[in-house]
C-alpha cells in the first residue's frame, strides 16, 4: 500500500468514523447537559453522576475534534515565526518551512510519547478499577478514547511531515482536497 493511499484511508476513517462519533458525543453531553438544568433547577432534583458524565464525554468529543483538526493544521500549528519568515521572502520562505517542519516532528513525538507513556495508566485504570469523582462511570473508557485522539492526531502529523518533506524535494503528494465553499467535502 502506498502512503498516498494510506493517507486516503486515513482521511475517509477521520471523516466516516470520527467525525461522527465526535458530534454525537458533543451532541449527547449537551442534551444531557441540559437534561440536567431542566432536572436540577425546574424539579430540584440533580444526579451527581450527570456531571461526571457530561465532563467527560465533552472532552472525549473535543479530543476527537483535535485530532480530525489536526489534518487541516487547525490545531498545534506553528504560525507566528513562519509567518514573519514569509514576510521577508526568498530564503526566508525555505526557512518557515524547516521551522514548521521541527515543530510538527517535535508535536508529533510528543503526541507519541503521550500515548506511550498514557498506556499503562489505561492499563492501571482498569486494574485498580479507577472511578469518575461520583463513582457512577470507569474511567478507564474516557482515557482511552484520550489516548486514541493523541494517537490520531501523531499519525496525521506524521503524514504532514512526510508531504513536507516531499514538498522540500519539490514532490506534490497527498495534497489536501480543497473545502468547498458550503462546507461540504
Amino acid at each position: 500500500m502506498t502512503v498516498e493511499k494510506a493517507y486516503t484511508a486515513w482521511r475517509a476513517f477521520q471523516e466516516r468514523i470520527l467525525a461522527p462519533v465526535a458530534a454525537v458525543l458533543f451532541v449527547g453531553s449537551t442534551l444531557l447537559a441540559l437534561l440536567e438544568v431542566g432536572r436540577r433547577y425546574v424539579l430540584g432534583r440533580s444526579f451527581e453522576w450527570q456531571a461526571d458524565a457530561v465532563t467527560f464525554f465533552i472532552l472525549s468529543g473535543v479530543f476527537l475534534y483535535f485530532s480530525i483538526s489536526q489534518r487541516r493544521e487547525a490545531h498545534l500549528t506553528v504560525t507566528l515565526i513562519p509567518e514573519l519568515f514569509n514576510v521577508f521572502g526568498g530564503r526566508w520562505r525555505a526557512a518557515a518551512v524547516v521551522v514548521k517542519l521541527i515543530a510538527l516532528a517535535y508535536s508529533c513525538a510528543f503526541m507519541i510519547a503521550v500515548v506511550w507513556w498514557g498506556l499503562p495508566e489505561v492499563e492501571d485504570s482498569i486494574k485498580y478499577e479507577s472511578r469518575t469523582e461520583s463513582l457512577a462511570f470507569p474511567m478507564w473508557p474516557f482515557l482511552a478514547i484520550l489516548l486514541f485522539s493523541f494517537a490520531c492526531m501523531a499519525i496525521t502529523m506524521a503524514f504532514q511531515i512526510y508531504r513536507a518533506v516531499q514538498a522540500m524535494r519539490g514532490r506534490t503528494v497527498l495534497e489536501e482536497p480543497a473545502e468547498k465553499m458550503d462546507g461540504t467535502h
